[in-house]
């Protein structure tokens, strides 16, 4: 076993190690990093409309039944809307979700290009600036739409010069650029991470080359440091707007549009296909077996691609909350190819790891905790789990991972693999059967686990029992490796 562990520590762990430090990928895991305050405030906006709106009626029907529940007068029907305060805190609410979901992408663009200049050594600042500039200059125009949808799109030019009146007389800019919100949420993470990166990079090389305008020593710091950047920030924005323009002109879409069509959405779909989730659970084991932090290193792929669709189910269930998700996905809505109105919901996101998956940390690493606590015989083990069980609970493990330890050894990374892989299966077959809702609120992952499950679900009392029966399960994998590791002698300290 020795030799294998040194086998791995000379050939995979540099290469891990390489991979986990790639300066465009810890860019960009540093990105998502960054706007975790915004998702979470997001969060905790859908969860309080969910409180005020729903639960209450959740309640009720639970009481009553389902079929006295669907009886009932909309005026007997519990809530909390329409009581002061409580009703005003859900108003306000509304606006934190205006302000955070609803342009999470703005955001995301800014810390992309915040953390990918910082990363190339240049004014980081800047090129945060670049990256929102990229995504607006490529955001198609929908004002066209909108005079269609209002049926003078062919009335002339004396029909929208009245509305364009009307619409400057309420302080509105008609014929500025009119966004789709779809272009300015999580849909435009795809686009910032492909258009904003070679903004960016663009901006960086010019910058590093020192093709930038230098101020006389008299000018104060921070003006020159912004006079440094505008030639590689015209040249940046320059290039990308050409970009948009040919591909325009050739196809007749938007940059955006084809990104999103051919791009994000085939990946989205496969992430749908539990093989997808299996080989991204266990690389997160494989690279945290080698010291690396798998859910960061893999920022990229859980980030990227499934953390939108999560994004997308928490936006939804704002809106329709618990009854109106579980009606989509009894109708079949569960991706874009089948949504109702525009309206679908993902089976399986970012947050169903961190729900049913990940207690304690990744690997399942509370119930190792449990399971050494009661069974084990070693001291060093005792130890490190007396240690580790307070930080377990709020879902931090390395005291564990460091402390046992499980990096680079081959006996405990057989459950660290398998367990994950046993709780997603379990996970996803019970959210494809719609035994539990899906997850639609982003809880912060360091919420205990029973309680993440129950509240990123939308308080679905069923993914309390998935959340125990997964419990269950890891921890049945991990006690006969723990029992055997008894027989192992301890290190000579």
């Amino acid at each position: 076993m020795n030799g294998i562990t040194m086998w791995m520590e000379k050939y995979l762990v540099p290469v891990a190690a390489k991979i986990g430090s790639q300066k465009h990928l810890v860019a960009l895991r540093d990105s998502f990093i960054g706007i975790l305050p915004a998702t979470l405030t997001g969060a905790l906006a859908a969860m309080v409309s969910a409180i005020v709106t729903t639960f209450p009626q959740s309640i009720q029907q639970m009481v009553l039944g389902p079929t006295k529940f669907a009886q009932l007068a909309p005026e007997d029907v519990w809530t909390l809307a329409n009581t002061p305060i409580i009703g005003d805190l859900n108003n306000i609410s509304t606006l934190v979700n205006q302000g955070t979901l609803t342009v999470i992408g703005l955001i995301f663009a800014f810390s992309w290009g915040y953390n990918l200049a910082r990363a190339y050594g240049v004014n980081d600042l800047a090129g945060g600036v670049v990256a929102v500039a990229t995504l607006f200059a490529g955001l198609p125009n929908q004002m066209p739409k909108f005079l269609d949808a209002l049926g003078v799109s062919d009335a002339g030019l004396a029909a929208t010069d009245k509305i364009n009146g009307v619409l400057t007389g309420q302080g509105l800019a008609a014929w500025k650029p009119l966004f789709a919100a779809a272009h300015m949420d999580a849909g435009a993470y795809f686009t910032i991470i492909i258009m904003g990166a070679l903004a960016v990079i663009i901006y960086a090389k010019l910058m590093l080359a020192d093709i930038t305008i230098k101020m006389p020593e008299s000018v104060p710091p921070a003006v020159a440091k912004a006079f440094l950047a505008i030639i590689p920030t015209i040249a940046a924005i320059y290039a990308v707007s050409l970009i948009y323009y040919v591909i325009d002109k050739l196809t007749h879409d938007s940059v955006i549009n084809l990104i999103t069509h051919y791009i994000a959405e085939p990946f989205q779909i496969l992430s749908q296909n539990i093989f997808s989730v299996l080989i991204v659970t266990l690389f997160v084991s494989i690279f945290w077996f080698f010291g690396l932090h798998g859910p960061n290193v893999l920022a990229p792929a859980l980030d990227g691609i499934w953390l939108p669709l999560g994004l997308n189910n928490q936006a939804l269930y704002f809106q329709v909350h618990s009854d109106g998700i579980r009606d989509l996905v009894a109708r079949g809505a569960i991706d874009k190819a089948h949504a109702i109105n525009g309206d679908y919901v993902s089976l399986w996101v970012r947050g169903s790891w961190d729900a049913f998956v990940w207690f304690g940390g990744s690997g399942g690493t509370i119930t190792l905790i449990l399971a050494i606590l009661i069974f084990s015989k070693r001291k060093d083990y005792k130890t490190v789990g007396r240690l580790g069980l307070a930080p377990g609970i709020f879902n931090i493990n390395e005291p564990v991972l460091f402390g046992m330890p499980i990096v680079l050894n081959a006996i405990f990374f057989i459950p660290f693999a398998i367990a994950p892989l046993v709780a997603v299966i379990i996970a996803y077959v019970a959210t494809m059967l719609h035994w539990v809702d899906p997850v639609v609120s982003a809880v912060p992952w360091v919420t205990p686990p029973i309680m993440n499950a129950f509240l990123a679900t939308g308080f679905d009392w069923r993914a309390i029992i998935l959340a125990i029966v997964n419990l269950l399960v890891t921890f049945a994998i991990w006690t006969p490796f723990v029992i055997a590791a008894n027989k192992m002698e301890e290190p000579e300290l």
